[in-house]
């Protein structure tokens, strides 16, 4: 059994404010999960890390800093996934290879840009933005992990514009969005989320169902 799970996430910008608000937003996302870790006693931790490099580099210092934990890698996966192995899909696109001794357990894939996350439940986008969404304006493309990254932020644009909330802000809306997804229904549209909440419960030896 473990004693602790850190984890090193992609994204929140280069200052320290942002960066704090999107972990408050992954930390009610993966409520679930930090309730089974304080259930059982175990550390939890959430680093976001700025740029997709930043976030390897301090996975891979965790490998070295904090070897008794289950360090876990999470970042974008910015292009549709060809292969099997997330480290795989990262040493084409990135040129990251895999670190000794570890496997595919530790190194996790988003979708090719958050935001599909947020379209995978277009009643959470109602609700946050109310009068003014428009709902055509996002892709109907129930398998969110295959929306082209190019297109998710200006299809989000377009479809919060005309809302009390203005358009789409990346860091300032996504942090909340986070907070009100509806975790099932991500999990049911992204295979990745459903793998990474499989992965971590089983490693705190129960499951996410």
């Amino acid at each position: 059994m473990v004693t602790e799970v850190r984890i090193y996430i992609e994204g929140g910008g280069d200052g320290k404010n942002t960066k704090a608000l999107i972990r408050q937003g992954f930390s009610q996302f993966f409520k679930q999960l930090v309730e089974i870790a304080k259930n059982k006693k175990i550390k939890w931790d959430i680093t976001i890390c700025g740029s997709r490099n930043n976030a390897f580099r301090d996975f891979r210092n965790a490998l070295k800093y904090h070897p008794e934990a289950f360090n876990v890698l999470l970042v974008d996966a910015e292009e549709c996934v060809t292969l099997q192995s997330s480290w795989k899909h990262l040493k084409l696109r990135d040129n990251w290879d895999e670190p000794p001794d570890i496997d595919d357990s530790h190194c996790h894939l988003m979708v090719q840009a958050m935001e599909a996350w947020f379209i995978s439940h277009i009643a959470t986008l109602k609700t946050f933005y109310g009068q003014g969404f428009k709902e055509n304006a996002i892709s109907k493309n129930t398998n969110v992990e295959t929306i082209d990254k190019h297109s998710l932020e200006p299809s989000l644009k377009a479809a919060t514009r005309s809302t009390t909330k203005g358009e789409y802000h990346k860091i300032k809306h996504a942090s909340k969005l986070l907070e009100l997804l509806d975790l099932n229904k991500v999990r049911q549209a992204s295979p990745y989320c459903d793998r990474l909440f499989t992965t971590l419960a089983a490693i705190m030896g129960t499951s996410a169902s």
